[in-house]
């Protein structure tokens, strides 16, 4: 039975978890953007974007009042100072590409990789 050496096992075990990671679910973000978010702010103590104000409650005073103090909130937290920029900007992040174009070009790592695993088997 066949069984990989210690450089083909290093490819392997890189390439599963690159792709666990990486994997985009159907709506949503991938596991590496969801803990990136999570390491960010992991007790929720940064402002988050308020949801925008529906139509029927522009005319509400005491609703535009709250959505503007949100808004204010966040803005001062945004501007306090550069890391804090920074990890609202990766609270809020994003997957980088479509996840269909993820999913493709994950496979096409992991078909190299194989590919790569296979060759280090070689024997000469």
């Amino acid at each position: 039975m066949w069984q990989p050496r210690r450089a083909q096992w290093s490819i392997i075990w890189i390439v599963t978890v690159l792709v666990i990671l990486a994997w985009p679910p159907d709506d949503g973000r991938s596991l590496f953007v969801k803990a990136l978010n999570r390491a960010a702010d992991p007790f929720s103590t940064l402002a988050a974007w308020p949801a925008p104000l529906p139509i029927g409650l522009g005319d509400d005073g005491d609703a535009v009042s709250a959505h503007d103090g949100q808004e204010a909130e966040y803005y001062r937290q945004y501007n306090s100072s550069p890391v804090t920029r920074w990890r609202m900007d990766l609270k809020a992040a994003r997957d980088p590409i479509d996840p269909s174009t993820a999913r493709q070009l994950l496979v096409g790592i992991a078909v190299l990789s194989a590919l790569a695993a296979w060759r280090l088997g070689r024997t000469r």
